[in-house]
C-alpha cells in the first residue's frame, strides 16, 4: 500500500473521483504530482494543498522515482505519458483498484447505484461525523458543508465510498455495508444490456462481508432472494425504512420518517425532490444501522447544506430562480424536473441541457427528449465527449429533433449567456455532467448582473 514520501503521479487528477484519492494520498504523506487536460477551481485547491499539476501531456515534467500511477478510464489509451509509464514498466493501476485495496483495511460503506450515489455518500457522511462518529469519506462533489469531496477525521471508524458501476468498478469492493440505490439502464458501451447492469450489481450484493448487510430501494425485487442480511428503505409504505406525511412547505419538502427504532417526525429535507427522499432515506438507513439516535439523525439531515451541481441553489429570490444539476440519464432529468415543477407549479421554467457521451445520447435520445419536453423551454448544447470519439450521426441535435410541445433550440455556450441574459427567466435549470459545471459561474453573473 501507499506510504509516506511515495512518490504517486495521477493521470487525470482533476476529475473528482481522481482529486479525493490525491488527496487522501496526499494526507498520509505522499508526494503528489499530476496530469489533467485542464485547470479548474478543484486543480487549483490541489496545487494549493502542495500538489504539482501540469496541463500538457509532457514527460519531461513526470519526476523520477514514482512510485505508482494511478489513473482514470477518461485518459485515452493514446496518452503519451500513459505509454510512458508502460514503456518504463511503471506500476500502473485503475483509480478502482486503488479504492478497493484502501477499503480492504477499514470497516466499509459502499454507496452504488445507477443514480443518487453522491447524494446518498454525501448526506451519510454528514450523518456519521455531526453524530460525532471518526469517518472518512470519498465523495463525488464538493460537499457543501465541508467544501470538499473527501471528508477526514483523525481516525476512521467508518469509510464510506461511491461504487461506481462504471467499468465494473464497483467489483472490486468487499464491503460491510452496501447501499444500491438505482440498476437502470446505462453505460452500454460497457454492459452487453440491461440485464447485464443488473446482474452485475447483483455480483456487487454478494461481496458482502461475512455479516455484512445490503440497503436496498425496496423497487428493487432482484435483491430479495439473496441469502445476507437486507434492510429496504422506499419513499413507499412497502419498505423498513419509509417516509409519510410527505408535503412542501415553504418551498421544502417535509416528511415524517418511519424506522424500525421509531418515528421522526417533521423532517425538513433540505435537498428537493421525490429522489431526494429517497437518498434522504438511503442515509436514515445506514445511520441506524450504524447506531445513531433519531434524534442525532434529524438533525443531521436538517443541517445538511447539500452538494455542488446537486439541486444545488444558485440563485434563490421571489424574482429569479436557479439550480443547478449534474442530472445526465433521462431518469435524472426526470426526477429533477419534476421536483423543479413541484416546488414552482406556476412558474415558467427554463432548461439548459448539455449531452453527455456521444454513446448515451445515442442509446436514449427519445427518452431525453421525452423528458425535457416537459419544461417550458429548453437550451440543447453540444455534447460533451469526454472518454469518447465522435460517433457518426450523433449530436444534440437528435434531441432537439424529437423534442415535442417545447421551445427549443441548439446554441453555443456563448450563444446560451447571450440568450440568458436578454430572456430573463423566472426558473432556470442547468443539467448535464460535462464542462457545463464551468459555465455555471458566468450563468450565475450574467443574471445578477441584469
Amino acid at each position: 500500500m501507499i506510504v509516506r514520501n511515495d512518490i504517486i503521479y495521477f493521470l487525470g487528477i482533476g476529475g473528482i473521483g481522481m482529486s479525493a484519492l490525491a488527496r487522501w494520498c496526499n494526507n498520509i504523506g505522499a508526494q503528489i504530482y499530476g496530469y489533467d487536460l485542464q485547470p479548474s477551481k478543484l486543480t487549483d485547491e490541489l496545487k494549493n494543498e502542495g500538489m504539482i499539476i501540469h496541463f500538457e501531456p509532457d514527460t519531461s515534467e513526470i519526476p523520477d522515482n514514482v512510485s505508482l500511477v494511478v489513473y482514470t478510464p477518461a485518459i485515452p489509451k493514446d496518452n503519451i505519458e500513459l505509454n510512458y509509464f508502460i514503456r518504463k514498466e511503471t506500476p500502473i493501476i485503475k483509480r478502482a483498484e486503488l479504492i478497493g485495496k484502501i477499503t480492504r483495511d477499514y470497516n466499509t460503506i459502499a454507496i452504488a447505484g445507477t443514480h443518487g450515489k453522491t447524494s446518498i455518500s454525501a448526506l451519510t457522511a454528514h450523518l456519521l461525523k455531526n453524530a460525532g462518529v471518526n469517518i472518512t469519506a470519498f465523495v463525488g462533489g464538493v460537499c457543501r458543508n465541508y467544501n470538499t469531496n473527501l471528508i477526514l477525521s483523525k481516525s476512521t471508524d467508518y469509510l464510506i465510498i461511491e461504487a461506481d458501476e462504471y467499468d465494473r468498478s464497483l467489483l472490486q469492493i468487499d464491503p460491510n455495508i452496501a447501499v444500491i440505490s438505482s440498476t437502470d439502464e446505462d453505460h452500454l458501451d460497457i454492459y452487453n444490456d440491461h440485464a447485464d447492469i443488473k446482474s452485475t450489481f447483483i455480483e456487487f450484493a454478494k461481496k458482502l462481508r461475512p455479516d455484512g448487510i445490503l440497503i436496498y430501494n425496496s423497487k428493487l425485487d432482484a435483491f430479495n432472494e439473496l441469502a445476507c442480511k437486507k434492510l429496504t428503505y422506499d419513499a413507499e409504505k412497502t419498505a423498513s425504512i419509509h417516509a409519510a406525511n410527505i408535503r412542501v412547505e415553504y418551498g421544502k419538502f417535509v416528511i415524517d420518517i418511519v424506522t424500525q427504532s421509531g418515528k421522526i417526525f417533521d423532517v425538513e429535507i433540505q435537498v428537493p425532490g421525490i429522489h431526494n427522499i429517497e437518498n434522504t432515506l438511503a442515509a436514515v438507513s445506514i445511520a441506524v444501522e450504524v447506531g445513531l439516535t433519531l434524534d442525532a439523525i434529524k438533525k443531521g439531515i436538517e443541517s445538511f447544506a447539500g452538494v455542488e451541481r446537486r439541486m444545488d441553489y444558485r440563485i434563490n429570490n421571489e424574482d429569479l430562480i436557479y439550480i443547478d444539476d449534474y442530472a445526465h440519464h433521462p431518469e435524472e432529468i426526470k426526477a429533477t424536473i419534476s421536483a423543479v415543477k413541484k416546488l414552482y407549479p406556476d412558474k415558467k421554467i427554463t432548461g439548459i441541457f448539455q449531452p453527455h457521451l456521444y454513446s448515451r445520447t445515442r442509446d436514449f435520445s427519445n427518452e431525453f427528449a421525452i423528458e425535457l419536453s416537459r419544461l417550458d423551454e429548453i437550451i440543447l448544447l453540444d455534447i460533451y465527449p469526454a472518454r469518447e470519439k465522435p460517433i457518426e450521426g450523433v449530436s444534440s441535435s437528435i434531441i432537439l429533433d424529437s423534442i415535442i410541445g417545447t421551445k427549443s433550440q441548439l446554441l453555443s455556450k456563448h450563444e446560451t449567456l447571450e440568450y440568458i441574459s436578454n430572456n430573463k427567466p423566472e426558473v432556470l435549470l442547468t443539467m448535464g455532467a460535462g464542462d457545463i459545471g464551468l459555465l455555471v459561474g458566468k450563468i450565475e453573473t450574467e443574471l445578477i448582473k441584469n
